[in-house]
């Protein structure tokens, strides 16, 4: 019998039960690949910014390549206003892809193919720029909510509709990489299962398509980093420059 391809995205508790009040906030697994994925970050930029020699090696090019790659991405989508908020936006993406990438190993934890964590960091991010949208315009973040060039009849409708997309932000954010990464990772697991069943001479084909979903996986594990991150940015860029 094929194992439950949804065993893998349970919650465990590691080591004992710690309680604060009516909440449980012991140490699980998932706060264990979170720690890792923090660490792995912390590490690798450590020693890719140690030296910065002219010929770099593996570690300090990934270190750069990043680097840029975040700064070009926030300076193409927010401009240069957005500027001081590079190491929020940087640190979330290298995040949520550590954590992505981290979840491709076997007998690892996907943390983020589970939503209360995609819905907290979206969460975060809507509340922040929020505040920074305010912060810079006072109540002139408002016109955020009302697009030139309507209609004046038209004008109560779409303020609505603004108001509802704008609400809406942190839960599409979040379950975008949340379904991703659990319809990903469940799919692989259901070909991975009829592999084992139908055996060698059966589970050829299955095998190939496991190995193909593996590589795509992989990419989507990258690219649903990405569209965290620059989703972040186009959001972050309507509170600085309340472009609509």
């Amino acid at each position: 019998m094929a194992a439950n391809p949804m065993t893998q995205f349970e919650v465990y508790r590691i080591g004992p039960e710690i309680k604060l009040g009516a909440f449980d906030i012991s140490f699980t697994n998932a706060s264990l690949f979170m720690v890792i994925s923090s660490l792995a970050i912390l590490i690798i930029f450590n020693f890719g910014s140690k030296k910065n020699s002219i010929l770099p090696n593996k570690i300090q090019l990934l270190a750069e390549l990043s680097y840029t790659f975040v700064s070009k991405m926030i300076s193409d989508t927010a401009g240069s206003k957005a500027k001081p908020y590079f190491s929020f936006i940087f640190s979330l993406f290298m995040f949520v892809l550590f954590c992505n990438m981290f979840g491709m190993i076997p007998y690892t934890f996907t943390v983020t193919s589970h939503i209360i964590v995609t819905f907290i960091l979206a969460a975060f991010i809507f509340i922040s720029v929020t505040i920074i949208g305010f912060v810079k315009h006072g109540f002139g973040y408002l016109r955020l909510f009302v697009p030139s060039g309507v209609p004046v009849v038209l004008l109560p409708l779409i303020v609505v509709i603004e108001i509802i997309s704008y609400l809406s932000r942190p839960i599409s954010l979040s379950v975008r990489l949340f379904a991703n990464m659990m319809a990903g990772h469940t799919m692989m697991k259901v070909f991975g299962g009829f592999v084992i069943s139908l055996g060698i001479i059966g589970g050829w084909l299955p095998l190939s398509f496991s190995v193909a979903l593996t590589g795509l996986e992989i990419l989507v594990a990258f690219l649903q980093a990405y569209v965290f991150a620059i989703l972040t940015c186009i959001y972050l860029n309507d509170a600085l420059n309340l472009h609509h």
